[in-house]
C-alpha cells in the first residue's frame, strides 16, 4: 500500500473515531485539491466552522465573499447574526447568495450574537460575526450544530493570526486573504485571487491554496497554471 493510501486510511479512521462526517452530509467545494484534503471530502454540515480575514489590513472582504460562496451552495434561508448591520448585500449576491435568502439578526454585542446563533441553529444555517470566541462558546455551538444537522459559521472579525490563545471546538478554521491577480496584458482587471489558508481541521492537516475568487454561483477555481503545473500532475498520478 502506497504512502498516500496509508495517509488516507489513517485520516478516515481518525474521522470515524471523532465522528466526522458520520451523521451529516458535506458541502463540496467541487475542487479535488480542497475536498480531498478535508475529512468527509468537504465541509461537514452539522458542525461549527471558523472563518477570518486579514487582521493587519483590517480586511474581511475576501473572507466575507468566501463564506458567502459556501452559503450559496446550501439550500434554504441563512441567519446572519452580527452586532450591527453592515453587510453589503450586492457583494454577497455576486457570490451567489441572494438577498432574499439572508435574514439579518442585529444583536448589538458578541454575547448576544452567540445567543442568537444557538437559537437560530434550531431552524437553519447560521453565520455569527464576533471578535472573540471562547472555548466554552465554541463547544456550545458545535453541540447545537450537531443536534440540528445544519452548519454554523463563526466569522472572526479582524481575528489575529495566532488566535486568542484559547482552544476551539470548530471542525475547521479558515483564513482568507487577498492575493495578486494575473496580469492580463491589457488595461483590465483579472479575476480576484485569494490565499485560502486552512489553519486547523479536525482529523486532518493544515494547508493553503492560491484560489480564484467565487463566481456568480459561489464556486472557487484553481488558477490554470497551478492546475497544469508538474506538481499537480504528479498529485493526480499518485491519487489514481
Amino acid at each position: 500500500m502506497g504512502q498516500p493510501a496509508v495517509i488516507a486510511q489513517l485520516r478516515s479512521r481518525i474521522a470515524a473515531i471523532e465522528g466526522v462526517g458520520q451523521r451529516h452530509a458535506s458541502v463540496l467545494f467541487g475542487i479535488d485539491a480542497l475536498d480531498g484534503w478535508l475529512p468527509g471530502s468537504g465541509l461537514a454540515t452539522g458542525a461549527l466552522h471558523e472563518v477570518a480575514g486579514s487582521p493587519e489590513l483590517c480586511d474581511d472582504a475576501a473572507a466575507t465573499i468566501f463564506l458567502s460562496g459556501i452559503l450559496a451552495r446550501i439550500d434554504g434561508p441563512v441567519f446572519w447574526c452580527l452586532r450591527w448591520r453592515d453587510l453589503f448585500a450586492p457583494a454577497l449576491d455576486l457570490a451567489g447568495l441572494a438577498p432574499d435568502r439572508v435574514i439579518h439578526v442585529e444583536a448589538g454585542s458578541d454575547v448576544n450574537v452567540l445567543l442568537a446563533m444557538e437559537e437560530c441553529l434550531r431552524h437553519a444555517g447560521v453565520v455569527g460575526e464576533v471578535a472573540k470566541l471562547s472555548t466554552t462558546a465554541s463547544k456550545r455551538l458545535q453541540l447545537a450544530a450537531e443536534g440540528s444537522g445544519v452548519p454554523a459559521y463563526v466569522f472572526r472579525s479582524a481575528a489575529p493570526i495566532e488566535g486568542t490563545g484559547e482552544g476551539t471546538a470548530a471542525m475547521t478554521r479558515w483564513r482568507v486573504l487577498a492575493a495578486p491577480s494575473i496580469p492580463l496584458g491589457i488595461p483590465s482587471l483579472g479575476r480576484p485571487r485569494w490565499d485560502v489558508q486552512l489553519e486547523r481541521v479536525r482529523g486532518g492537516e493544515p494547508r493553503s491554496w492560491i484560489m480564484e475568487a467565487c463566481d456568480a454561483q459561489g464556486r472557487l477555481a484553481l488558477p490554470a497554471q497551478l492546475v497544469d503545473r508538474p506538481a499537480a500532475a504528479e498529485e493526480r498520478r499518485r491519487a489514481s
